[in-house]
């Protein structure tokens, strides 16, 4: 893999916005699960940092088991139990450890694309009664800001063109599908519910289309 800085970037469907990122470099990332390898990259435009890991040989063209995971401080590196995203993104790592092949595509789109200092606001209008979806039109935001162009110059310059797509989101599987993605397969990512995360889920299945099945 060249890790010589490029440009990448390719021309997307209308329903996707253009996104160029930039790659920078590659390191080992050693961690509990495995020993991946985390590449950078970088937005030009905004300098917004995104990374993806990768294990095994994810170029050989063959359906790689993938995640696309948002960023979530709360619940990735505080342990919220109020989102899944902390323990959705360690069974991904657990899977992808397992079958010793697989990546991870990190976007640092926090609060499903609003920020980290909304989405504290955010969760004080939940604290007041609102569901997530709710809390972020209060703010006069649109219930999901994310952009899934990104992936595209990532995937790209992984060598990956076929996925088992780690995801309940069925957005995601379309986002993907609408860059020539093929999603070979989906593979649920339900984790255990608990008091506080209770409404959450039901409101991303009822109000987002996650594909959320009760906990039996």
């Amino acid at each position: 893999m060249d890790r010589e800085n490029t440009m990448l970037s390719k021309e997307l469907p209308e329903n996707l916005q253009e996104q160029a990122l930039e790659y920078v470099d590659s390191c080992a990332l050693p961690t509990t699960w495995a020993n991946f390898t985390m590449h950078a990259f970088r937005e030009p435009t905004t300098g917004k940092e995104h990374i993806a890991l990768t294990l095994g040989d994810v170029a050989n063209g063959e359906p790689v088991l993938a995640r696309i995971h948002s960023e979530c401080l709360t619940g990735d590196a505080l342990f919220s139990k109020r989102c899944d995203c902390g323990p959705q993104l360690e069974l991904a790592m657990q899977k992808i450890a397992a079958e010793g092949r697989g990546a991870i595509l990190y976007l640092r789109q926090e609060g499903r694309g609003i920020g980290l200092l909304a989405k504290v606001q955010a969760y004080h209008l939940q604290d007041q009664g609102a569901d997530t979806v709710e809390a972020n039109q209060k703010l006069g935001f649109a219930a999901d800001l994310r952009n899934y162009s990104l992936c595209d110059p990532m995937l790209k310059h992984l060598g990956i063109s076929s996925v088992k797509l780690m995801t309940n989101n069925p957005r995601k599987i379309s986002a993907l599908e609408g860059l020539q993605v093929k999603v070979q397969e989906q593979v649920p990512l339900i984790v255990p519910r608990n008091p506080y995360n209770e409404r959450y889920l039901d409101t991303k299945a009822t109000k987002l289309g996650h594909m959320l099945i009760p906990e039996l």
